[in-house]
């Protein structure tokens, strides 16, 4: 009797222990991670608003991050991808993102890929394999802005769908290049040692169409900026399950808490960013990395430089998406959508030759532009410096040659020019033969003035022009860089305050005459002698019956390049600018030619191998718009008009 008892006291501990076992395991296997507790409690605290997405599969795809836990990409292993070519993986569940640096002339073997691929070639020239022929792909870095140096940026990519024939040959000097998978490759999970693969990973069925066609090659910087939030804007390219947000943050800037169904990956490539992770703050700078699975609360604010990220989401986002193409549809109103810059004259080998042009004006079927020589340093020279006029078939001669360093140009009502003779100190009218008829504009307040640079005429044939003392003259006549109007009866008054600007240039008038549009090219720079309030942006005044100003007040921030964000400038390099029928303006700068609606609302940036120092509408419609840039001219058709001057009443 009393063994039974036992056996029975034993059979029944067994049993309850058996229970115990059971439900432990299976609370355990229910159980939230932690982080996503503390997240849905930080969501119903912060009352944030969900979005629900029924269409992301289980891929089983354990990531090598840790979720919301900062780390550096150069503490990843490097990978062998083939002979010479070495990566720095990172993935997440439905994404893998490789920075692949390759040797001069490696190779990555043809292969059939097993997912979609998008490559960016970061530095360096690889010849990819497209459609059955290799294709060259390159990268370039801007070069500093001098006299002679005004080089933009270049990030080629590529979109591959699955199944296409891939291989890829670096230049002679190597490449780095970054690819991003959906889903991801398990052949590349398993070069970086990764354990425990599922068989196959489920790639689901997404909604959005990629962004870009596949097969063909694009330029980075050609891929118009979508704002996200306000001083958050990213150039976006999706596949089919992946998309990449090239996001640049303005300094300061912030992105609030906030949550999504999309597993993001993040990358910081410039500049720093507090990114808050749940309710903590972790500092992350170049090179960081960061795995955001889908409904983790962050957000962040931005240094002092501003931040640029490289996320990458898994699903595309559809807001995302929607932004984008309310951003472009705004930009192909005014820009078709299969629009190119094209390549009118490359001074530098056809006729007899360009410099840094300038002042562009079209009359009477031609272009009438400045081609003033400065060397490197910025000194230039009258006896070489030279007034253009241009056909449209790219055809150039000289009509005034080595007897002034003219600036900016204007058709006045009885057909001449009214231009600016910069190192001369005045404003001329000269016929388009080059004979100077007269001085328009040489004194104020009984001294020279400086250097006058760029002007517009108004309905009364008053002149606005702009004076940056941007010349050789050790000792300048008067006290400041300022803004002038040659009244129509003669004199010469000031309208704008000495630096008030740091370096006043490009200038123009509304369609109706009664605002007065000035930007500012330099600011806040260790190696220009004035700072002012008016930073990196356009200013708008209003125009008085009296031709003065008033009112002044921001009107449009200027993109400026991440160079001048890393050293806290306010330069924009903004020089010409120009208008169309409807008051959107346009603004050459170093990041292109930037678009603006009339109620100084960004549009878009027209992107040129090199940064335009000037623009003006042309051709018999007046439908394109002609860049100058350095010693090339280019041009792009629009669907807008531009704007003619002088004004009519």
């Amino acid at each position: 009797m009393l063994n039974t008892k036992r056996q029975n006291n034993h059979q029944l501990t067994v049993l309850t222990l058996a229970i115990f076992i059971f439900f432990l395991s299976f609370s355990g296997c229910t159980k939230k991670p932690g982080w996503k507790v503390r997240s849905d409690k930080i969501i119903k605290e912060r009352g944030l608003e969900r979005r629900v997405r029924e269409d992301i599969p289980e891929t089983n795809v354990v990531s090598n991050l840790e979720p919301g836990v900062v780390s550096n990409i150069n503490t990843l292993s490097i990978t062998e991808i083939a002979p010479g070519v070495k990566a720095q993986i990172y993935w997440g569940k439905g994404n893998l993102i490789n920075w692949m640096t390759l040797e001069p002339n490696a190779e990555i073997p043809v292969e059939i890929l097993p997912g979609e691929r998008l490559m960016f070639v970061m530095k360096g020239s690889v010849d990819q394999l497209i459609n059955g022929s290799f294709v060259t792909m390159s990268a370039l870095e801007r070069e500093e802005p001098d006299g002679i140096n005004g080089g933009t940026p270049k990030i080629e990519f590529v979109f591959l769908e699955k199944g296409s024939e891939n291989a890829v040959k670096a230049g002679e000097k190597g490449a780095e290049i970054l690819e991003v998978y959906w889903p991801v490759r398990i052949d590349y999970l398993e070069k970086a040692g990764a354990s425990n693969l599922p068989s196959n990973v489920p790639v689901g069925n997404y909604p959005l169409e990629p962004s870009v066609d596949p097969n063909r090659v694009y330029d980075l910087y050609d891929v118009q900026f979508t704002e996200l939030v306000p001083g958050a804007n990213s150039r976006l390219v999706s596949g089919r399950g992946t998309q990449l947000s090239f996001i640049r943050m303005d300094p300061g800037s912030t992105f609030g808490h906030h949550i999504h169904p999309e597993e993001q990956l993040m990358i910081v490539q410039r500049g720093w960013i507090d990114e808050i992770i749940l309710d903590d703050v972790n500092r992350m700078e170049k090179g960081d990395i960061l795995l955001l699975p889908a409904n983790m609360v962050h957000g962040g604010t931005n240094g002092p430089f501003g931040c640029d990220v490289l996320d990458v989401f898994w699903p595309p986002r559809p807001d995302y998406t929607e932004k984008m193409a309310k951003r472009l549809a705004a930009y192909h109103a005014i820009i078709p959508e299969n629009a190119t810059v094209e390549l009118v004259v490359d001074g530098s080998r056809d006729g007899p030759g360009l410099y840094f042009t300038e002042g562009p004006t079209w009359m009477n079927g031609k272009l009438y532009f400045s081609s003033m020589y400065f060397d490197q340093g910025w000194n230039g020279d009258p006896k070489r410096s030279s007034l253009m006029e241009m056909d449209t078939d790219g055809t150039y001669r000289y009509i005034s040659h080595g007897k002034m360093q003219t600036n900016g140009t204007m058709q006045l009502g009885n057909g001449n020019l009214a231009v600016c003779d910069m190192f001369g100190h005045r404003v001329v009218e000269m016929t388009t033969k080059g004979k100077v008829v007269r001085t328009l504009a040489s004194m104020y307040n009984g001294k020279p003035v400086d250097g006058p640079n760029d002007l517009v005429i108004d309905a009364k044939g008053g002149i606005y022009f702009t004076d940056p003392q941007f010349t050789p003259d050790p000792e300048k006549n008067q006290p400041g860089r300022s803004i002038y109007y040659l009244m129509p009866k003669g004199e010469v008054i000031m309208v704008i305050e000495p630096n008030d600007f740091a370096m006043p240039n490009g200038i123009l008038l509304s369609t109706d005459g009664k605002t007065l549009y000035v930007n500012n090219t330099y600011d806040d720079e260790e190696w220009w002698n004035v700072d002012s309030d008016k930073d990196n942006f356009v200013w708008a005044y209003d125009v008085n019956e009296n031709g003065t100003v008033s009112n002044g007040r921001k009107f449009a921030e200027l993109y400026m390049t991440p160079e001048v964000l890393n050293r806290k400038g306010k330069t924009s390099g903004a020089d010409g600018m120009t208008i169309d029928e409807l008051g959107n303006i346009y603004v050459a700068t170093y990041m292109g030619l930037q678009i603006f609606s009339q109620k100084g609302e960004f549009i878009g940036i027209i992107n040129f191998p090199v940064f335009p120092v000037s623009c003006c509408f042309g051709d018999e419609d007046m439908k394109s718009i002609y860049a100058t840039c350095y010693d090339k001219i280019y041009k792009i058709r629009t669907n807008v008009k531009g704007l003619q001057y002088p004004l009519k009443n």
